[in-house]
């Protein structure tokens, strides 16, 4: 294609699907879709033959799971709002509330519901504050100081999520605050989810370990039926976005290759994190900006009208020109369901590399795309 386009490669995608079904086995728990991470509902019936449930954390994406993905879900809100939280609790299997506050305003309509409460261990190792749901100060859970020795007689689960694109010795140490502060609640619990950010399907993520951590708390805790919720995990490595040069233009010495995406608009984690991904055939540079760039270096430029709308630099192995693709490895999880239409910017296509080869165009964008969100 002349156009940018994420290709999401459904081989890679199966692979993912079929490695976390084996951790689910294995680890005797249940591993669950969360939309925050991915969302992309034509491929659903794929994941129906290797899951059963996603997570929600507003009323569109718990809709997207009964209406699309087919089955109701697993809810969590920092804050349900009252003119949505009936039709959310009835797309809801599992339903947990931020805080105390909004238990006791809502409980009550939440009935058929399993209704969860979000814990807070105080303990997380996210290094990247945006990222750390346990900051100093932070919106989400009940710390255990807040919880009364006896729960509400309809509060069956208990909901903690510490991690980001962690590993199972992340896990292990976090597990440790878990069970040391809220210990005490767990007989009268049925089930608790450990939330999202354990990134299984990473080359280096130790399964094993993970499997002994599970293995031990069942025997510990055998009544406690275990959640997990990842969102990168089930996308993590599944197609790239493929972009093209449109021009090169030169400042300072500084060459930059602008591209018809924009990392603003289509690949927004990039600046917020912040990380560099992976370009495909280039090298990242570590150059500080007053030395000499070699002639096919390049910082990578979005077509937005945002200053900053920029990365860089690489390094390539030939000069850049215009019309020859730059395809960023690795923009399913998270980047799709982040994108916006900032400036108006064209939107990339979404396509399936097919088992077979063929490219499947899932979807398109265009102005009535862009002037549909301003009505």
């Amino acid at each position: 294609m002349n156009t940018p386009i994420y290709i999401i490669e459904e081989e890679k995608l199966r692979r993912n699907l079929q490695l976390i079904t084996d951790v689910a086995r294995r680890t005797r728990a249940e591993w669950i879709l969360a939309f925050k991470a991915f969302a992309l509902w034509k491929t659903f019936p794929i994941f129906r033959e290797y899951i059963g449930s996603t997570t929600a954390s507003s009323l569109s994406e718990a809709r997207l799971a009964l209406e699309e993905f087919g089955a109701k879900c697993h809810t969590y809100s920092p804050a349900y709002t009252d003119y949505e939280f009936d039709e959310i609790a009835h797309c809801s299997s599992h339903l947990t509330f931020n805080s105390l506050t909004q238990y006791e305003r809502y409980h009550e309509r939440a009935k058929d519901s399993s209704i969860g409460l979000r814990i807070n261990p105080d303990y997380s190792e996210v290094g990247t504050a945006l990222y750390n749901p346990c900051a100093p100060g932070t919106r989400f859970g009940v710390t255990a100081d807040k919880l009364p020795e006896q729960l509400p007689a309809d509060i069956e689960g208990f909901h903690c999520h510490c991690h980001c694109e962690s590993g199972s010795d992340v896990f292990e140490r976090t597990l440790r605050h878990i069970e040391e502060k809220f210990l005490p609640w767990f007989p009268q619990l049925k089930w608790i989810n450990f939330g999202g950010g354990h990134l299984v399907t990473r080359k280096d993520y130790d399964v094993e370990l993970l499997v002994r951590l599970m293995d031990g708390f069942h025997e510990r805790y055998p009544h406690l039926k275990v959640i997990f919720e990842p969102g990168s995990a089930f996308a993590w490595q599944t197609g790239p976005l493929v972009s093209h040069v449109v021009d090169v233009v030169e400042a300072k010495g500084i060459r930059t290759a602008i591209l018809d995406v924009s990392f603003t608009c289509h690949m927004p984690d990039c600046l917020e994190m912040p990380y560099m991904p992976e370009v495909r055939g280039a090298e990242i540079s570590e150059c500080p900006e007053v030395l000499e760039y070699s002639e096919n270096t390049y910082r990578l430029g979005g077509n937005s009208c945002l200053s900053g709308d920029f990365m860089g630099m690489w390094t390539f192995d030939h000069e850049l020109q215009v019309g020859e693709e730059i395809v960023f490895e690795d923009m399913i999880h998270y980047t799709t369901v982040k994108t916006n239409t900032f400036n108006g910017i064209s939107h990339p296509a979404i396509g399936m590399l097919k088992m077979d080869g063929t490219l499947d165009i899932l979807r398109k964008f265009g102005y009535e795309d862009y002037r549909n969100r301003m009505d």
